[in-house]
């Protein structure tokens, strides 16, 4: 199956890059560009890709807001925000907005075409590189810390609150198999009972949940 992936960047070259990048590889196919954040919303909706590598940075609507009007569309397209990372805030609107992943630009070009499979496949992932300090700043911020969800997670059983606290802490399906001494597909079936009960768009948004709801602390 061909992922089709829209690029949404304000700089031709970054897209001819990523564009060329990609029509090296057989499993992926880019379906069309845009320059701004408003592009990205509009094509979003007429082309139905199922990944937008979308630019923090754009002109005329940034891509926080291009996202956040994406996923409330109800779009079932992923959003992978591309960013150089040197502006905390940005990524933390981004992850409320419901990015499904992170990427920064000077990753390489292998771990890029990775990170959209992953993410394609409904699973969040941010660079290695940032993720658990974005994680527990993110999670660290008063202004950020609130009651989530207490009927969702009052459905959640004692082992899927387990699995819950363990993705917060950044662990692979693989790694949380070892930790509760599982088996991979286990731990892969708690975490789909987890996206069903709590609603939740991909892994990343999980990571949001544990934080919030208490599970994990900046300091774990």
């Amino acid at each position: 199956m061909t992922v089709r992936v829209l690029l949404a960047d304000d700089q031709p070259l970054v897209r001819a890059g990523l564009r060329v990048l990609i029509a090296d590889t057989p499993d992926l196919e880019v379906i069309g560009e845009a320059g701004t954040g408003a592009q990205a919303v509009d094509l979003t909706r007429e082309l139905a890709p199922d990944v937008v590598v979308m630019d923090i940075r754009m002109p005329v609507m940034d891509g926080i807001t291009a996202t956040r009007k994406i996923v409330e569309a109800g779009s079932v397209a992923h959003v992978i925000m591309l960013t150089t990372f040197d502006d905390d805030d940005n990524v933390y609107g981004a992850l409320r907005a419901g990015a499904g992943g992170f990427l920064v630009k000077d990753m390489a070009l292998d771990d890029i075409l990775d990170a959209i499979r992953v993410v394609a496949a409904g699973d969040g992932l941010i660079a290695p590189s940032v993720t658990r300090r974005l994680i527990a700043e993110f999670a660290g911020r008063p202004h950020q810390a609130q009651t989530v969800r207490p009927k969702a997670l009052a459905a959640v059983t004692e082992r899927e609150r387990e699995v819950l606290t363990l993705v917060g802490q950044g662990l692979s399906n693989t790694e949380i198999a070892e930790r509760l001494v599982i088996s991979v597909a286990t731990a892969k079936t708690h975490v789909a009972r987890l996206f069903t009960k709590l609603d939740a768009r991909d892994r990343v948004h999980l990571v949001i949940m544990a934080f919030e709801m208490g599970l994990v602390s900046p300091s774990r």
